[in-house]
């Protein structure tokens, strides 16, 4: 029997400024689905989650959507995916991604992506979970937020350890080998 992989999106409601960040997005996409796996993701229909979802579904994949309900209308919830889930609010659908997920992979995003991110390290650095964290540093994107890491780590206020608890992945080739030696 095979297990079903679900691979937890988070990512920007918006495309970016770079046409690199939508392709990226369309890339894991087809990955999930050439690999079996399911996408988790915050159900919009827009941005960088819409990029991601719309190309998982053209390549066959399974697609699990949660969303609160005061963002149905703005991100323009996805509702013909294989589940949907609509929430109350923003805390629960990121635990709810979360529990339906067997790893996380970060695409560039704004504030909501951050606290996403941030949310799940925290969980990882207290011993909640051991679930693998990727950000994919598709133009280097995330380089920034690696050295703010950094900075953290130099200045007392989190353990070397940190470091280990996600890793930075430069393409999607690379994310997909990172994904599955984490998921065998």
């Amino acid at each position: 029997m095979t297990i079903l992989r679900s691979i937890c999106v988070f990512c920007g409601s918006r495309p970016g400024a770079r046409a690199a960040y939508a392709e990226e997005a369309r890339a894991l996409g087809q990955l999930i689905a050439a690999e079996g796996w399911r996408l988790v993701y915050g159900a919009g229909d827009v941005g960088l989650m819409g990029e991601v979802a719309r190309a998982a579904q053209s390549a066959g994949a399974r697609t699990m959507g949660v969303i609160p309900t005061h963002l149905m209308a703005r991100e323009q919830g996805k509702r013909d995916l294989t589940s949907l889930v609509v929430t109350e609010d923003m805390h629960e659908r990121k635990k709810v991604m979360f529990m339906n997920s067997d790893a996380i992979v970060v695409l560039p995003g704004g504030a909501g992506t951050l606290d996403e991110y941030f949310e799940v390290l925290t969980w990882r650095q207290i011993g909640l979970h051991r679930k693998p964290i990727f950000l994919l540093n598709t133009e280097g994107y995330w380089s920034p937020l690696a050295a703010l890491a950094d900075h953290v780590i130099a200045e007392g206020f989190a353990e070397d350890a940190m470091r280990s608890y996600s890793t930075l992945v430069p393409d999607i080739p690379s994310l997909a080998q990172a994904l599955r030696g984490a998921l065998a």
